[in-house]
């Protein structure tokens, strides 16, 4: 499952999406707001998506991770509009026989979301200014 929100994330939720009696290992990633990019304080961020797309896109990537690891469950929810400091703004948990295929598959979707899924970052910056961060590695 991937799916864009508004919301605040639930990692509790998303984790229990995954649990499942075969599984031997588990793995999540959290995305946090950090205060600070390239040695600028930052106030917030906010996110922006182009929803039918990255729904699509974000879709066809845990399916390739499915395919291309032995999980048994992923989901990715990424979140959309203005985040706080220390928000969470995306999570990744997978689920496996293994635990190898579970680390591997958590990294490979998380890379992969930041790369292909079209979301947009905006920079609140603590001096006023603002500005969309730039994206050297998406359209790879």
């Amino acid at each position: 499952m991937f799916r864009l929100q508004t919301t605040p994330l639930s990692p509790t939720e998303l984790r229990e999406a995954t649990i499942d009696p075969a599984a031997g290992g588990f793995c999540s990633f959290e995305g946090w707001v950090r205060n600070h990019h390239l040695g600028r304080p930052v106030a917030r961020l906010e996110y922006e998506a182009y929803v039918p797309l990255a729904e699509k896109e974000g879709t066809r990537i845990l399916d390739e991770a499915r395919e291309r690891f032995s999980i048994l469950h992923a989901v990715c929810v990424h979140r959309t509009g203005p985040i706080e400091i220390g928000g969470l703004a995306v999570v990744v948990c997978v689920s496996a026989v293994h635990r190898d295929a579970a680390f591997e598959a958590c990294q490979f979707i998380i890379d992969e979301v930041k790369a292909r899924v079209p979301i947009w970052k905006k920079e609140f910056f603590t001096d006023g200014e603002e500005g969309w961060v730039r994206c050297d590695h998406c359209g790879h």
